[in-house]
This record gives structure tokens, sequence and C-alpha cells, in this order.
């Protein structure tokens, strides 16, 4: 049985953790950063571009960069909004990951064509699904350059990069799996959730756009036990 929980119930999850000081963050982006290299078939040779939002999913994803950095990987990371988590960009930094936060579309869509892994770190389910309130799509300029990249992916030669979502793919619904906007949706191949199964990485139409999904409890999936699924699936 696969059960799949909604944005609201992860949080309430994961919220005494936060309360006690747990590092839930840095266990997100190790274990994030051993899936990626896990793909690489060459880590010393490979190049991973990471499209990082400025919340926690970007954050995920650019303490991830730093990881990968330090085990020899060149690692680009975007900041699709400008700007990036604070604590995150400075291990980042540190670590000597290549940060580009004025890029635009085109350069973006530059780098897509010999990178090994694309990684989607924008948004997570901070903003909630729609049916609570929240707004999951992207917004512009963040559509616009999403969906650049996305087209990217898709003329890039043979395999191409693998594509690997941090939590959940950036613009699909975490609750109910809607998809408002697929052309700015980056298919994923790879999703790494955390703590527990998005309701809407199990419905569709966002289960398309999710990839194999393969969760990582972070140590804190025990505070679900007793909390009723909103989707459980055979």
């Amino acid at each position: 049985m696969r059960n799949g929980y909604t944005a609201a119930q992860i949080r309430e999850a994961e919220a005494p953790f936060l309360e006690r000081g747990v590092p839930l963050m840095i266990r997100a982006a190790q274990s994030l950063a051993e899936h990626v290299t896990s793909v690489l078939p060459e880590p010393g040779a490979a190049r991973v571009v990471v499209l990082a939002g400025a919340g926690d999913n970007g954050g995920d994803a650019v303490y991830a960069a730093s990881f990968l950095a330090a085990a020899g990987v060149r690692v680009q990371v975007v900041a699709v909004m400008g700007r990036l988590h604070g604590a995150a960009e400075a291990a980042a930094r540190e670590a000597g990951v290549e940060l580009l936060p004025d890029a635009d579309a085109e350069r973006i869509a530059e780098l897509i064509p010999g990178a090994e892994v694309v990684v989607d770190g924008v948004l997570g389910i901070g903003a909630g699904g729609a049916a609570a309130g929240g707004s999951p799509a992207l917004r512009e300029p963040v559509r616009s350059l999403m969906a650049e990249v996305k087209r990217a992916v898709a003329a890039a030669p043979a395999p191409g990069p693998i594509v690997v979502a941090v939590d959940m793919p950036s613009g699909i619904d975490p609750d109910d799996g809607a998809v408002a906007d697929p052309d700015s949706v980056l298919r994923a191949h790879l999703t790494i959730t955390f703590i527990g199964i998005k309701a809407g990485l199990l419905l569709d139409p966002a289960a398309s756009f999710a990839g194999k999904v393969w969760l990582e409890p972070l140590g804190a999936s025990q505070a679900l036990l007793h909390v009723r699924p909103a989707v459980s699936l055979p």
C-alpha cells in the first residue's frame, strides 16, 4: 500500500522536529546528493545543474550542491528567483559551487546540453495545494524560465540529462495532483520526496511528471503513523 499525505499533514508532522532543532534540511540534502551521485557514471567528470528557488526546497537543493561539489562533482546552481536560501548559499560558496544569480532563461537553457543531471529544486510544499488556498503553479518570470529549461532538456542530445525533482516536480499540486500549466513543469525521471509521499505524486496527471518516486523518511516519518492518509493506493 502506498500512502500519500497532504502538504498540511507533512508540515504538521515535521513541525515538532524543527522546533527541537533536528536538521531535516541537511538530512534531506545529504539524501538528495547521494541519489544524484548514484546516477552519475563518473562523478569526478560530471556536471550537475541545480535550479533552486529561494525557500526551503531550494535550500535542500543548494545544500545538496555543496555536498556534490565536495565529492568532486562540478555543480552549477541557478537562483531562478534571484536569491537563494542564505545558509545553504554560504555552504555552497565554501564548497566551490558555481553560483549563477542573474542568469536569464536563454543562458540557463545553454547549461542543459552536456549536463548529466538537472535538479529541480524550485518549489516544494510551501504554498500548499489549491484546495487549501495555496497556489502551486509557477509565476513569471520563473514560469518562462522553467518552460525554456523544459524545451532544452527535450532538445538535448540523447540520452540527455536525468531530471531529479526535490520533494516533487515544481508546479504540481501536492494534494490533488493537478498540473495547472504542464508546459512549465519539468518532467522528472526521479523524485526524491521527504518524510511522507505527497498525495499529488500518486495522482494523475502529476504522477506522470514525477517519474520514479523514492521516499526518504529523514527520521521523521514516524510522526505520520497515526495520521490518516489523504490517498492510499495498492
